[in-house]
């Protein structure tokens, strides 16, 4: 399997630290307010790698983070925490604002079939590991005390700005909102691995530590739960791509500063979904959540083949139009689907065929555009309808798009639908004209085509025989 690493910039082979067990971390969401599509853009296309690497017989552990404190509105560590901003919104506490939008998250994620991770760590959860983290990076002289707060010294790497090749002088500091450069920090690049009340007052979760009551940064959350869980080294790290700078910037400079040793060999980072605006996001008021889609009557399924028809490191433009193309889509592959039969014997032959192109997609740094298509030759193939559905079922272990329970629901709407409209005394006149018909009587027949024409019914003449229906 071959997967761009945003670290190389370049599609790698990948392989695993230890074949028997694929280490994968995945960046989970601030619970400060529902998920938009935008957000799910990146679970849905985790998940996806996921499932795919599953398929393709490695065993995978993924953990996941819930930030339930420390992000700040900045993510270069100034304004307010998010967390406390939602609960101030509400009127609630911030472990309520985060209990509820961990809820609201998941059930967004049921609804778009992504997996739940093996492990799902709330930040609130691992307070004496980043504690631990933070007092060896001060050891070891990559962090120092200023302002109340513990800040990591970029000044000590050889390079920082892992991601690109752009130098110090060319970033500006991340700070969005409002908010004002810190002033603590020896370099503009430096970033809080622990704030302080010095500093934060009003912070609603504070903790006892070495450097005062207060809480962790954003960044060492990430990699004190990966470590926890997955150890001192870790195979893939995924996210949207606008975490690349600064969170995974700071992730590896800390993590490796800590570890003494390289951390994570694969970076797979997603990116944005666009409206005509640009980028959506919460900030902007461009809000759009999986319950506002199914208001507006699209099936979840819809948005998750949305996604798969366009490449994960490609921006994807949402607009009604392309989503409706998108149901549209969905509701013909179903409507086939649902016409097969399982007749026949499955060829096995037939099958590992038919899986060639799709695996080769997986393979080719995950490309779900011919992942989609190699779907759409199954229907056409010349195999019995018992392979095809074999294939369906099998491909679907990675696109879960409810294929074939939506092709059987579809079905039995249909055969409910028929059996609705089902009129013996119609079909006994359909089957008289018929026989009419049979027996050169036109008159007969057209006397009962016109008399069932009055009574509103138009009957449809096909090579499988007469068929009716209300007009």
């Amino acid at each position: 399997m071959y997967l761009y690493n945003s670290l190389t910039h370049k599609k790698e082979l990948f392989v695993p630290n230890d074949p028997s067990l694929v280490k994968m971390y995945t960046c989970g969401p601030t619970v400060y307010h529902y998920a938009h599509i935008g957000n799910l853009r990146t679970y849905i296309m985790e998940d996806v790698l996921e499932k795919s690497l599953r398929y393709l017989g490695y065993p995978v552990k993924r953990v996941m983070n819930i930030t339930d404190v420390g992000h700040l509105a900045s993510d270069a560590d100034t304004g307010e925490d998010k967390m406390l901003k939602g609960a101030r919104r509400e009127h609630k506490t911030v472990m309520e604002i985060a209990k509820y939008y961990t809820d609201a998250f998941f059930a967004d994620c049921d609804k778009l079939n992504i997996k739940r991770p093996d492990v799902v760590e709330p930040a609130t959860n691992c307070i004496p590991e980043y504690i631990h983290m933070v007092q060896t990076l001060l050891d070891k002289g990559f962090a120092y005390l200023a302002g109340g707060n513990v800040y990591f010294d970029t000044s000590t790497l050889k390079q920082y700005y892992v991601f690109n090749d752009h130098d110090e002088e060319d970033l500006e500091v991340g700070v969005r909102e409002g908010v004002e450069e810190d002033t603590n920090k020896k370099n503009k690049n430096d970033f809080v691995l622990w704030f302080t009340k010095s500093k934060f007052e009003d912070q609603a979760l504070k903790w006892e530590s070495p450097w005062g009551v207060g809480y962790p940064g954003w960044h060492i959350e990430c990699s004190c739960i990966s470590m926890k869980h997955l150890g001192e080294t870790l195979d893939i790290h995924a996210g949207g791509i606008d975490n690349a700078f600064p969170h995974h910037t700071n992730e590896i400079a800390q993590s490796e500063s800590y570890l003494g040793h390289k951390w994570c060999n694969y970076w797979f980072h997603v990116h944005h979904l666009n409206t005509d605006h640009g980028k959506m996001s919460k900030s902007k008021g461009e809000f759009l959540t999986v319950s506002l889609l199914e208001q507006k009557g699209y099936d979840p399924m819809v948005y998750r083949l949305f996604c798969l028809q366009s490449h994960y490191r490609r921006n994807l433009v949402f607009s009604w139009e392309n989503l409706d193309n998108a149901a549209a889509a969905y509701d013909k592959l179903i409507a086939k689907i649902a016409a097969l039969k399982s007749e026949g014997e499955v060829d096995t032959e037939a099958l590992e065929k038919l899986k060639e192109r799709f695996v080769g997609a997986l393979n080719a740094d995950l490309n779900t555009s011919v992942a989609v298509t190699a779907l759409y030759d199954v229907l056409k193939a010349k195999c019995s309808d018992a392979t095809k559905l074999a294939a369906i079922a099998d491909f679907d272990q990675v696109l879960s798009l409810n294929l074939l329970s939506a092709a059987g629901k579809l079905r039995k709407k249909q055969a409910e639908e028929a059996q609705a409209s089902a009129d013996p005394e119609i079909d006994a006149l359909v089957a008289a004209r018929t026989e009419a018909k049979k027996a050169k009587n036109f008159a007969e027949a057209d006397r009962i085509r016109d008399e069932l024409k009055a009574r509103g019914i138009e009957i449809i003449d096909t090579p499988q025989g007469a068929k009716w229906r209300k007009v």
